[in-house]
């Protein structure tokens, strides 16, 4: 029996493929494994069932032959364990991906998310204009940074690894803001991720939730 994950019955991003299921989704593409998503309300995320799997009532979570796993990290990790196509025989490299792993959801990514925040659930509250510059640069910091270390190269360590999926997903969350703009490297390795075709896949098969799901 193949793995399930959970996704949103009705996803905020609205198909974008923004919402955390697209990195797991994403990672079953590259391992070449099958999958079966089962799609949760946002009233089941909080009930106990679901909590059961993930105590936080979030998606996505991962099942299979009676294991049970919450965050997405921590999913494409176990993927990348398991199956070859994510993470690198050799084992220093091997530990480096993982170190770029976990640089991507624990610096790269919540200064983004406060950015998020801020434009998406705090935009009336009245000292919302005032943070929002400082924000930015923290986000700003973070790019220039990155920029730097990745330089002309195509990705962050050799051959494309869960790092880099890890990595693209994060910095696809700054599409609306526009300080991609400001980044032409960054964003050229963020279209390279996007060409995969693991990744075409996986986005085809979140968006068609939402199409299916608004009657498209």
């Amino acid at each position: 029996m193949a793995a399930t994950i959970t996704a949103f019955e009705h996803s905020p991003d609205r198909g974008q493929g923004l919402a955390r299921d697209m990195r797991v989704r994403w990672a079953f593409e590259e391992v070449g494994q099958p999958y079966e998503v089962r799609l949760v309300s946002f009233t089941a995320l909080k009930e106990p069932a679901h909590r059961a799997v993930n105590p936080f009532g979030q998606i996505p979570t991962f099942e299979e032959d009676g294991l049970h796993l919450f965050e997405s990290g921590s999913i494409v990790l176990h993927l990348g364990e398991r199956y070859p196509g994510l993470l690198p025989p050799d084992a220093d490299a091997r530990a480096r991906a993982i170190t770029w792993m976990f640089a991507a959801v624990n610096t790269i990514e919540p200064p983004i998310l406060e950015l998020q925040n801020a434009v998406l659930l705090e935009a009336k509250e009245a000292w919302t204009a005032q943070r929002l510059p400082a924000v930015k640069d923290r986000i700003r910091k973070r790019l220039d940074e990155l920029s730097a270390y990745l330089g002309s190269a195509d990705w962050l360590d050799g051959a494309f690894s869960a790092a880099d999926l890890m990595m693209v997903t994060v910095l696809r969350r700054l599409g609306p803001s526009g300080l991609l703009d400001e980044y032409p490297g960054i964003a050229a390795y963020i279209a390279r991720g996007e060409a995969r075709p693991a990744y075409q896949r996986a986005f085809a098969a979140q968006l068609a939730v939402f199409e299916q799901g608004s009657g498209g």
